[in-house]
């Protein structure tokens, strides 16, 4: 059973992390191309479906997840604690700069009135397309030390065999 969490901990957070690479490769990019026009028609896409949704269900099973995972080899030794312990503060870290950084720059993107605000609005695209970056490798390196906690596990068991 654990290991199935560690998989699906492992399949999730890579599944969010090449979303993030996606939303920097071509959403974000979009967004800023034609502003204000590509801002507009960004808001009229996600009228209809919000591509950030996927986050708010995404983004809690990954910390559920990695925290079960934890949770699950807390006994088996020091380094696999260590490992899933690194996971969890890159995807808490992630939460914080999703909710700190990026939650303000949404709204000034997708809801201030574009005529108004059309400078904040530049700022806040190129703010949103550089600092997604940060996200990528926050979210590379959780998967990387959960991959690290997997290579450990088996490593350890075949020492026991």
């Amino acid at each position: 059973m654990k290991k199935l969490i560690l998989f699906l901990s492992i399949i999730c957070a890579s599944g969010l992390t090449m979303v993030s690479v996606y939303n920097s490769v071509v959403d974000a990019k979009s967004w800023g191309s034609d502003i204000p026009a590509s801002i507009q028609t960004a808001r009229d896409y996600f009228q209809h479906v919000d591509p950030r949704r996927f986050y708010e269900v995404a983004g809690p099973m990954n910390l559920i997840l990695i925290l079960l995972t934890l949770t699950l080899f807390w006994k088996e030794s020091v380094s696999l604690r260590s490992y899933f312990a690194a996971s969890l503060a890159c995807y808490a870290a992630i939460l914080i700069l999703t909710l700190a950084y990026f939650v303000p720059r949404n709204l000034i993107l997708f809801t201030w009135s574009i005529s108004d605000h059309l400078e904040q609005i530049r700022t806040a695209s190129a703010q949103w397309r550089a600092v997604n970056w940060v996200r990528v490798l926050l979210g590379l390196a959780g998967v990387l030390f959960s991959f690290k906690g997997l290579d450990t596990f088996y490593g350890t068991r075949s020492k026991k065999t």
